[in-house]
């Protein structure tokens, strides 16, 4: 990779960084990366022309889904309120997003495909994530991007698990296989909302990756250093997001309290008995209660209270358990306290297994490229990714899918306020998929 390239790159990390948006809310984020890939000459304008011909160089079609073209908008999960999409649209406008293409993006839906055909061969597919967190980055001088500028703009919002990093790797795979010899077709899908799981689901729905026999997702860090990648990870354990809103009845709490029915009770039961859920021998599960709150004043009987929290299992099927227990654990706490209660699923992900073909082939490429050390056959996550429900559509349909780490140093941990990538690990994550995108293309393992 050049010098300018990778400059180029960072640049639009640490535009993203400065710019973090959450789950479905990534208005700017998308837009810059649609500005990015026309920089390269992938066109929205074109996808309704399959007679479109690039320069003779480029020997094919460049086409770009945005928005409503790159999700199913019926499958998105963990959706927020129209008021607070409308807030996060205004503010990306605001900052300069251009208005023509959030036209695409209003209400939601965001994210984008792009794609290369170039003659016959194979289809490979990328999938790189691009939201971030609600955290609050810290101010710290030791902290780089605080002591260099581009610190998120966003209070209370950060890119602190890397997708903007991730972001910028698939904009310069991107423009590598464009300028490559690579035959077949491909894309790279920058898909939103990873964070509350709920945008993988709309992805793998929208029909663009029937179409895949190979597909490759990619995160930085995962706690291994600069210079060290691991080419294929297993261990996703499936999650489920949900959320229990208790309804109960107000009454004075000194005066009259056998006349109420206190929904905090109801809540706080189904909080200790979640934790009772009998553990299964089929393999690991887990059980969270994230958030609760309820009530309005400690002498009123609370008429309504809630929990959100997560289940997650080793297998699907060991969620699906988790998933039955909570919601009869849920119900029973109502019903003990006269309450009712209403259960909604706000993400949710399956559990997934990388291909080995797909592994050797990213192990044997990562390994000569520069800045590279040390190179981990496998690994577990130990924790729960969307990019699940991408790979078992494609492995259903008899392709093959990888999910690859590319270490970074970073000082703080995921999911807190000093995470920061070593940007010099997007271009090994740049050249490593790229060489491992090209020779698939070319032995089609």
């Amino acid at each position: 990779m050049s010098a300018d390239t990778a400059e180029r790159l960072v640049a639009l990390r640490r535009d993203l960084h400065r710019h973090p948006e959450p789950a479905w809310c990534e208005f700017y984020t998308t837009a810059r990366i649609v500005e990015a890939c026309r920089r390269i000459g992938v066109d929205e304008s074109q996808r309704d022309s399959s007679a479109h011909q690039n320069s003779p160089s480029s020997g094919g079609v460049d086409t770009l889904h945005v928005g409503r073209d790159a999700i199913d908008p019926e499958a998105r999960m963990a959706v927020p309120e129209d008021d607070e999409l409308a807030d996060w649209f205004e503010r990306a406008r605001d900052e300069g997003a251009d208005p023509e293409i959030l036209e695409r993006l209003e209400g939601g839906h965001t994210g984008a495909v792009a794609m290369l055909e170039r003659g016959e061969g194979p289809t490979v597919a990328l999938r790189v994530d691009i939201d971030a967190l609600h955290i609050t980055e810290s101010e710290s001088g030791n902290h780089h991007p605080a002591s260099e500028g581009f610190r998120s703009e966003h209070e209370g919002q950060m890119h602190a698990c890397g997708h903007d990093g991730h972001a910028a790797i698939g904009v310069g795979v991107l423009e590598a296989i464009a300028a490559s010899d690579f035959a077949g077709t491909f894309k790279v899908v920058f898909q939103p909302a990873e964070e509350r799981v709920g945008g993988g689901k709309a992805v793998a729905e929208s029909g663009h990756l029937d179409d895949v026999d190979y597909l490759y997702a990619v995160h930085l860090g995962l706690d291994y250093p600069t210079g060290e990648v691991v080419a294929g990870i297993d261990g996703f354990l499936a999650v489920s997001h949900l959320l229990a809103e208790f309804d109960g009845e107000p009454a004075h709490a000194g005066a009259h309290p056998e006349q109420g029915r206190n929904a905090v009770q109801a809540m706080a039961t189904a909080i200790q008995n979640l934790y009772a859920i009998p553990r299964h021998d089929g393999g690991a599960t887990r059980v969270n209660a994230g958030r609760a709150g309820g009530g309005t004043a400690t002498n009123i009987i609370p008429e309504d209270a809630f929990v959100e929290g997560e289940v997650r299992g080793e297998t699907t099927e060991l969620m699906r358990y988790m998933k039955e227990k909570a919601d009869r654990v849920l119900h029973s706490a109502a019903e003990m306290h006269d309450c009712e209660v209403e259960l909604s699923t706000k993400g949710e992900a399956p559990s997934a297994t990388s291909d080995d073909e797909l592994r050797d082939v990213f192990g044997a490429e990562a390994a000569d490229v520069a800045g590279v050390d040390s190179v981990l056959d496998r690994d577990d996550l130990g924790g729960s990714e969307d990019a699940t429900f991408l790979m078992k559509r494609v492995q259903e349909q008899g392709g093959l899918a990888c999910y690859v780490c590319v270490g970074t140093d970073h000082p703080g941990g995921h999911h807190t306020s000093t995470f920061d990538v070593d940007e010099r690990s997007i271009s090994i994550g740049v050249e490593s998929l790229t060489e491992a995108i090209l020779r698939v293309a070319r032995e089609q393992p």
